[in-house]
């Protein structure tokens, strides 16, 4: 396999690198790469789990008029809900500005398309700020992307997303009836005791992938208000 870096920027979080991976003979198309600080995030080939992350989501609820996704990584899981004729409006959190930006430029060659839809709004900003800042009942679904886990953290700052404190702001900022996810490369007994604490509620759902040659099962955890 080889690996050609297309983007690289830095940020007070560290590296985040975009790069193909190519076929030695040319019998499969190039996959894109997201990588941060020396860690895959995700690929344009198996980008399943994105999708059924959204749709486990939306599934929660009878109500998805508003959307909010912490992290925007190669855009598939927002593509998923606006796919949701019921999203109205989707709020999507991305902290590293260069990965909008490579979005937004073609760098990434289905960003453009992928943000262009009307109902989209991309904010740079921590997620914790966001949902801090966001008037009561504001969402009726949050979908929380933003590293590996609480067991496999790509920045130690992330470790913040999965404590209590900050799930009982994001159960403030739905609505009745509202429902959140937290998306994790593992299971994490402490993240659903957390949730339970907050919401009262918590289910994890499991997903198998093929990954790189590899089978791998990535988590989500849904609680509702």
């Amino acid at each position: 396999m080889e690996y050609v870096e297309v983007a690289r920027a830095e940020s007070a979080r560290g590296e985040v690198v975009l790069r193909e991976r190519r076929d030695p003979d040319g019998t499969a198309a190039p996959v894109l790469e997201l990588r941060v600080n020396g860690v895959f995030v995700m690929d344009t080939r198996e980008t399943s789990t994105e999708r059924a992350l959204a749709r486990a989501l939306l599934d929660q609820v009878d109500e998805a008029r508003a959307v909010l996704v912490g992290g925007l990584g190669l855009g598939y899981t927002a593509q998923e809900v606006l796919a949701d004729p019921r999203v109205e409006r989707l709020t999507v959190v991305e902290i590293e500005d260069a990965l909008v930006g490579w979005m937004r430029d073609g760098t990434v060659p289905h960003g453009p398309q992928a943000l262009a839809d009307e109902r989209l709004d991309v904010v740079v900003a921590d997620v914790r700020q966001a949902l801090a800042e966001a008037p009561p009942a504001t969402y009726d679904l949050v979908l929380l992307d933003v590293d590996n886990g609480p067991g496999y953290l790509v920045h130690d700052a992330n470790a913040a997303v999965y404590a209590a404190p900050f799930l009982a702001t994001t159960r403030a900022a739905l609505r009745p009836g509202g429902a959140v996810a937290v998306w994790s490369s593992s299971p994490s007994d402490v993240l659903a005791e957390r949730l339970r604490e907050v919401f009262g509620n918590a289910t994890a759902h499991p997903y198998d992938v093929r990954l790189q040659e590899r089978d791998e099962q990535y988590w989500l955890y849904v609680s509702t208000r």
